[in-house]
């Protein structure tokens, strides 16, 4: 069964991810189309704010928001994300260990 590009981009938008990160309401606004709603994810710019709005310390890193398809602005942001998240787990999971709780 061969399958488009255009229908795996689908399926990707219609994942369980997506579809929470669509509840925080940056992400597909306005009349944008299924690419415009995944080159928004893969920017990284949305996945940053929702990580702010997660954990709304701020960071000494700045995030690009105009991309423009330059792949190294966008690397860039991704990981500003992947280091925020890094930071925010490790604390969570010291601050759990202290206090004796079973969330991990």
């Amino acid at each position: 069964m061969d399958v488009t590009v255009s229908e795996l981009l689908e399926l990707f938008l219609q994942s369980p991810l997506v579809t929470w990160v669509k509840t925080f309401g940056d992400l597909g606004s306005g009349d944008q189309d299924n690419l415009g709603i995944y080159m928004d994810l893969v920017d990284g710019v949305v996945l940053n704010k929702i990580m702010l709005q997660i954990d709304p310390r701020p960071t000494n890193q700045r995030v690009n928001k105009h991309v423009n398809n330059d792949t190294y602005l966008r690397v860039q942001n991704l990981t500003i994300l992947i280091r925020n998240i890094k930071t925010y787990y490790q604390e969570l999971c010291h601050n759990c260990r202290s206090s004796g709780c079973l969330l991990l």
